[in-house]
């Protein structure tokens, strides 16, 4: 007993040894690039003002008055005043080389300055938010923090094809991105399961394309059963500038993802037209890879992706949008009239190069339309169009080539960075998922950068993102279950390169007491 107790002692010692000193004061995630503290404490309270020169913080202001309202029930005014008192001051960055989304805080026992960008104010904000201790009065410890990100592109990408979630839903969504400091939200818009987007040009994409006539229950197979009810949803283009605005505010990109040449099943039931076969489809009601694909022979296909396209860049400000690429069938392609006269006439070797001209084709569209296309690494197949960024999920191999040809890459392998995986090995006692194994830990150990990679190719990795599909997420509870707190420990890896896997873990139990507040359905592995 002595010698177990001895064990114990020193396994606890060594345990305490691995979480740092600053985590114990600033559980924070993530994990500030530099941190230090001081004696005395800063308490947060209604009587709290914020005093700024001139305004450029209104929504960050906005945002982080809104949480206090929220979690806390008061808020606090903004001022020019100078007055002394317990004060937050928002300094600007004058440095104009600095990484606009850098930030830095120093807090006394009076006062706390905030210096940033409106990007860097607002990820101080959410340094704030993490550090309040209701258990402690709100008060927060003295100390100075200075901070910036690791990756330029940190990512949660959400399927709302395979089940929809309302505006609501992705707001919240966009809210937890926020609190982990992440900065891109790939909206996965279509599908061959729904059409997500309205488009005014085309209604019936909408109208028909939105909807499925039932859902496969279960895994799909050749004795499967389906639900018997119709199933659908999309967001009109309101709804979508309103999402828009919503991330913006909180200095988060939306990247929408519009399926092309395959997965567009829901699209050609709409428009059959657009197929090789042109006859009548249904959208899909059961998961998995489809034949019938967007006609590539057609050159009136092209022009109803671009007139699609067109609307689409009118509703998404940011620089990228995703044309998918992915899991393309060759099959009516092989046999189509129209595609096979495409390739003799385009010297084209194959169908792979066919697809190749497909995405070409759609780049050049959207670079006249002033952005850029990014895709999933099959738009490598057959050649890479000239400006397009790869988005790799087969592992790392498309990431790898597409940098060493000089074309930027998002790092987003199945392994770890598919949260449709299973986080425990107890499959019994968790809701059914797509399948994989995929646990917090796995997920914080990644690095987004190949070893493989040399000198300036490193340069081409933006950073990473963690890919949440939803065949067997039917409702936004499970979405949170899935996701998180395994986005935060992605979000851990983009912003620091300083790691720790027992600190990372101390810090997350101190900010499940947030969780809980905010009322997110986290999964308790950890």
């Amino acid at each position: 007993m002595k010698r177990f107790l001895l064990f114990s002692s020193v396994c606890f010692f060594f345990g305490s040894c691995l979480v740092r000193k600053t985590s114990k004061v600033y559980p924070v995630i993530p994990h500030p690039v530099s941190i230090k503290t001081t004696k005395g404490s800063f308490i947060l309270s209604k009587e709290t003002s914020i005093v700024v020169e001139r305004n450029p913080y209104e929504k960050e202001i906005k945002n982080f008055n809104d949480f206090l309202q929220a979690q806390y029930s008061f808020s606090i005014k903004a001022t020019h005043s100078t007055a002394f008192g317990n004060t937050i001051v928002l300094k600007p960055n004058m440095d104009k080389a600095k990484n606009e989304e850098a930030y830095s805080i120093k807090i006394d026992m009076g006062r706390i300055e905030i210096t940033g960008s409106p990007a860097g104010v607002f990820y101080a904000f959410q340094t704030l938010k993490q550090m309040l201790q209701p258990d402690r009065g709100l008060k927060i410890t003295c100390g100075e923090i200075h901070d910036a990100p690791r990756y330029a592109w940190r990512g949660m990408h959400l399927d709302v094809c395979r089940h929809f979630f309302g505006v609501n839903d992705v707001k919240k969504y966009i809210d937890l991105l926020a609190l982990c400091k992440l900065n891109v939200f790939h909206w996965h818009l279509t599908d061959d399961q729904g059409w997500r987007i309205e488009i005014k040009k085309y209604p019936l994409l909408a109208e028909i394309g939105s909807i499925r006539n039932e859902t496969v229950i279960g895994k799909p197979s050749d004795s499967a059963k389906y639900d018997g009810m119709r199933y659908g949803g999309y967001y009109s283009q309101n709804e979508i500038k309103e999402i828009v605005a919503y991330a913006t505010e909180r200095h988060i990109t939306v990247v929408p993802e519009l399926e092309m040449p395959g997965h567009a099943l829901a699209a050609l039931a709409a428009y059959p037209q657009f197929s090789c076969r042109q006859a009548p489809l249904e959208v899909g009601k059961t998961w998995g890879v489809f034949e019938d694909v967007y006609c590539a022979g057609n050159d009136s296909t092209f022009g109803f992706l671009e007139n699609i396209l067109s609307e689409v860049c009118e509703l998404f400000p940011g620089k990228y949008i995703h044309i998918g690429g992915d899991e393309c069938p060759k099959e009516r392609w092989k046999i189509c009239p129209k595609c096979q006269a495409r390739i003799k006439s385009e010297n084209l070797k194959d169908e792979n190069a066919l697809q190749s001209y497909f995405i070409r084709r759609i780049e050049k569209y959207l670079n006249s339309k002033g952005k850029q296309i990014i895709g999933w690494d099959e738009i490598l197949e057959g050649g890479l169009a000239p400006n397009a960024a790869v988005m790799s999920w087969r592992g790392t191999v498309g990431g790898i080539e597409a940098a060493r040809q000089k074309h930027y890459v998002v790092m987003s392998p199945g392994e770890p960075c598919y949260f449709d995986h299973y986080q425990s090995k107890d499959k019994a006692h968790e809701p059914v998922a797509i399948g994989g194994y995929n646990p917090l830990e796995n997920v914080y150990a990644y690095e987004p950068t190949p070893k493989e990679l040399k000198g300036e190719e490193k340069g081409f990795i933006l950073g990473a993102q963690g890919n949440m599909w939803t065949e067997y997420i039917p409702d936004f509870s499970h979405v949170e279950y899935m996701s998180v707190p395994r986005m935060l420990a992605l979000s851990e890896t983009l912003w620091t390169s300083d790691k720790k896997y027992r600190d990372f873990i101390f810090r997350l139990k101190n900010q499940a007491r947030l969780l809980d507040k905010m009322k997110v359905n986290y999964a308790k592995h950890f």
